[in-house]
């Protein structure tokens, strides 16, 4: 009696091309757009903790701009605004890689990783996704400081600026939070992470206080510090009517290679990932 064979399974291969890897990072950020969309209370809990800073911290400390050194301009509020802005970014990002461990959990990524899903589409997607959260909270944040009486002398180019510093922040760590998320696979593991990054980050920067008037070498790891790179930026081209658009444009690069250089090596923890599965 003869053995039937059966034909070997063709392997599939993720979809190239810059149509196909446009066309997929569309569908993906989509589909996170309508899973945000069915869950508002999430998108809104990661706007109230920076509002209630902006509140708290907008009162409390109005009074340290008559400190001698103080650098930060006249007003505390408009100097804080941006910082709470990036402040939000960093956060919102660093809690990314919650999506791919739920997608994990319950086999979706699995079988995205064995579709012809583009893998930089998936990685991309995510990036967008949380930089639309960024840009409408931002919006958002922006308009409750005009509430409270802040003003900006940058108008629309300083809002832009800061739109896309705090837009780069985003991406940067949401590909951090997504590697990190591929590799631990663990929820517990990426929330002590994230708070290990994201609070020595914000203290050592001027989000909240002039690094003038901080011990020096807070100043000096400071100029290392992405976060603070984005504040900068963002408070820079806010803050002032003839900003120094060198300091601006200098630090905005940074923040692109930085996000350049997390994305594309998040998009090779897919490999790790699949490799361990």
């Amino acid at each position: 009696m003869s053995t039937i064979t059966a034909p070997p399974r063709a392997s599939v291969r993720p979809s190239s091309g810059a149509p196909t890897f446009l066309r997929h990072t569309l569908v993906l950020t989509l589909r996170q757009l309508r899973a945000a969309m069915r869950v508002p209370a999430f998108v809104v809990m990661n706007l109230v903790q920076p509002l209630i800073w902006l509140l708290l911290f907008g009162q409390l400390f109005e009074s340290v701009v008559e400190i001698p050194g103080f650098s930060g301009g006249e007003d505390y509020l408009e100097f804080l605004t941006p910082g709470i802005v990036v402040m939000m970014a960093l956060f919102g990002s660093a809690w990314a890689g919650t999506s791919f461990i739920e997608d994990m959990n319950r086999g979706v990524m699995d079988r995205l990783l064995t579709s012809p899903t583009n893998r930089g589409a998936l990685m991309v997607s995510s990036l967008v996704y949380q930089s639309v959260l960024t840009f409408v909270q931002t919006l958002i944040v922006l308009g409750v400081a005009w509430l409270l009486g802040a003003r900006f002398d940058g108008g629309l180019v300083g809002v832009l600026v800061l739109l896309a510093a705090a837009m780069l922040l985003t991406a940067s760590f949401s590909a951090l939070s997504n590697a990190a998320a591929l590799l631990a696979r663990d929820q517990n593991i990426l929330i002590g992470l994230s708070q290990l990054i994201t609070i020595p980050l914000m203290f050592l920067s001027s989000a909240l206080m002039d690094t003038s008037l901080s011990a020096g070498w807070v100043a000096d790891v400071a100029r290392f510090n992405p976060f603070e790179w984005a504040v900068v930026a963002g408070r820079e081209a806010l803050l002032s009517a003839n900003p120094d658009w060198a300091d601006v444009w200098m630090h905005l690069g940074f923040l692109a290679a930085f996000a350049l250089v997390l994305g594309w090596l998040a998009t090779r923890a897919f490999r790790v990932y699949q490799r361990s599965a």
